[in-house]
């Protein structure tokens, strides 16, 4: 094992000691926190990952993006290409389970939508630094997708997953702002 692994492992293993109450507690103060960030109140087009627990829960900030007005996009994994788009959902009947339980936009329901065109890109992680550096799950898509993404990006993280850090590769790219349910860190 690794050492990425092994603190992917250890987060993990903190997560599942949150309870039901203080999960829920947290991704609304994490929720919060995002309404009232200025990136987030100047996006149009937000992407943004459907979560599955342990996740910050986005199934909240979704909703109140429509709410809003705003576009939100969610992103559709292609294994074989080992890539990452991201593609219009207006309803949660636009979704569909796919490999590991992970729920993605159904192609023919949805329309891509070019990096360039999203304003807020909210990047998963399971474990981030305080320079904004994040530990993913293992699979390297965002990895791959931020070289050509230009516009803001956060993170979303319970205080648990905040770690002082972990062996950073030359590809990795930080993102600019981490939103827990405690502060905000503005980063660049």
């Amino acid at each position: 094992m690794n050492d990425k692994d092994l603190v992917r492992n250890q987060v993990k293993d903190s997560l599942s000691q949150l309870s039901k109450p203080l999960y829920e507690d947290f991704s609304c103060k994490i929720a919060g926190r995002l309404f009232e960030d200025e990136d987030f109140k100047k996006a149009k087009v937000i992407g943004i990952t459907i979560s599955k627990q342990p996740e910050v829960d986005t199934y909240q900030i979704i909703r109140k993006a429509w709410e809003l007005g705003k576009q939100v996009v969610v992103p559709k994994c292609h294994p074989k290409e080992k890539r990452l788009t991201f593609r219009t959902l207006m309803d949660f009947s636009q979704l569909e389970s796919v490999y590991y339980g992970l729920l993605e936009p159904i192609e023919a329901l949805t329309t891509e939508v070019s990096a360039d065109q999203i304003d807020l890109l909210i990047v998963p992680g399971l474990a981030i630094t305080l320079d904004g550096y994040r530990l993913g799950f293992g699979g390297g898509y965002y990895d791959r997708y931020l070289p050509n993404y230009f516009g803001k990006t956060l993170s979303l993280a319970f205080k648990e997953q905040i770690i002082p850090q972990f062996p950073v590769e030359e590809h990795d790219i930080p993102v600019a702002k981490i939103i827990t349910n405690d502060t905000t860190i503005n980063i660049k």
